[in-house]
C-alpha cells in the first residue's frame, strides 16, 4: 500500500472525495506513477500533482486511470463533474492584464489552445488610405469677467461625482433602515427546533455544537423528498463531513428506516453504515458514500 501525503486542508470536500477515490484505484492495481505514465498520455509528474491535490485531473486523465486500472469510469465522472464544478468555484478570479501566451506544462497531455487574443494576430494594423480627422466643434468662449479677465470655465466633472456619491449614500441608508435580508427564515437550529418549510435565499453556515441535534420533517416536492435542509443532488457526503448536506441526508435515511444515529449534521460511522445499507438496497456500490446515485435513492 503507498504511503500517501496528507491532502492540502485548504482542498474542498468534493474535490478531496475525487483524489481519495483516485488513490485507492492506483494503489488496488498496483502500478507506480510511472507506469501511468507508461500507459496514458499524461507524464509521472502530472499524476503527482493529480494525486496529491494539487491540480485537477483533466476528465480524459480520470478516464485513462480507470481503463489501465480494470475499473468502471461511471462513478470516477461522475465525482470529477462534481469535483470540476467545485474547483471552478474556489479558483480565484484572473486578474485583469494584456492577454498572456498560452504555457503548456510539460507531460499535463493534450489541452485547448487559447483562442487568439482580441484585437492582435497580423490582420491589426492601420486601416488602408488616409482618415479623416473628426471634427470637433469649438468650445464657446467664456465671457470676459469684469477688469478684462477672462472668467474660469466651471468644472463640472467633480460636481457629477458628489452627486453621485450622495445617491449612493442614500441608497445604503434606506438599505440599513429596511434591511429586507432580515425577512428571510434560515434552517431552525438547537435539539426539538422545528424545521423550515422552505430554505432562504442565502443559507447561513453550518457551525457544529456538541450534543446540537436537529428534528426532521421530511416531506415530498416535485423533485423528490425533502427535509428543508438542503436541496444538493450532487454532493459527495462521506466520513468526516459535516453540514446542512449531512443533516438532510440523515434525515431522509431516518425517513427510509436506515439509522445514522443523533441528526447532527456529522457524518460518523453510523451515518456511513446506514447510507452502505440503502445502497445495497437500492443495488448501488456500498461506499458509505452519498453521491450523486445515492441522493437519487434517498429522495425517491
Amino acid at each position: 500500500m503507498s504511503r500517501w501525503r496528507g491532502l492540502p486542508e485548504s482542498l474542498d470536500q468534493r474535490v478531496r472525495q475525487l483524489v481519495v477515490q483516485l488513490r485507492r484505484l492506483k494503489d488496488h492495481s498496483g502500478l507506480s506513477l510511472a507506469s501511468l505514465a507508461a500507459k496514458t498520455a499524461y507524464s509521472k509528474s502530472s499524476w503527482e500533482r493529480y494525486l496529491n491535490g494539487k491540480k485537477l485531473p483533466p476528465r480524459d486523465a480520470v478516464e485513462a486511470l480507470a481503463r489501465v486500472c480494470g475499473a468502471d469510469p461511471t462513478r470516477l465522472l461522475a465525482l470529477h463533474e462534481v469535483a470540476a464544478q467545485a474547483w471552478e468555484t474556489e479558483r480565484p478570479a484572473p486578474a485583469a492584464g494584456p492577454a498572456a501566451s498560452p504555457v503548456t506544462s510539460a507531460g499535463d497531455g493534450p489541452s485547448a489552445e487559447d483562442g487568439p487574443a482580441s484585437g492582435g494576430g497580423p490582420s491589426a494594423g492601420p486601416p488602408a488610405g488616409p482618415v479623416p480627422a473628426p471634427e470637433v466643434a469649438p468650445a464657446p468662449e467664456a465671457a470676459p469677467a469684469p477688469g478684462g479677465r477672462t472668467a474660469a470655465r466651471p468644472r463640472t466633472g467633480p460636481l457629477v461625482a458628489l452627486g453621485a456619491l450622495a445617491v449612493l449614500a442614500v441608497a445604503v441608508a434606506v438599505l440599513l433602515t429596511v434591511r429586507p435580508w432580515q425577512h428571510q427564515a434560515a434552517p431552525a437550529r438547537g435539539t426539538g427546533a422545528a424545521t423550515g418549510t422552505q430554505l432562504p435565499a442565502a443559507v447561513p453556515s453550518f457551525t457544529h455544537r456538541v450534543g446540537e441535534t436537529f428534528a426532521c420533517r421530511v416531506r415530498r416536492t416535485a423533485h423528490g423528498l425533502y427535509a428543508g435542509r438542503s436541496r444538493t443532488a450532487t454532493a459527495i457526503v462521506g466520513s468526516g463531513s459535516i453540514g446542512w448536506d449531512v443533516v438532510e441526508a440523515q434525515c431522509l435515511l431516518h425517513h427510509r428506516g436506515y439509522d445514522p444515529g443523533p441528526v447532527d449534521g456529522v457524518a460518523g460511522e453510523n451515518t456511513r453504515r446506514a447510507v452502505k445499507r440503502l445502497q445495497a438496497g437500492a443495488g448501488l456500490p456500498t461506499d458509505g458514500v452519498v453521491g450523486p446515485d445515492t441522493w437519487k435513492a434517498l429522495r425517491r
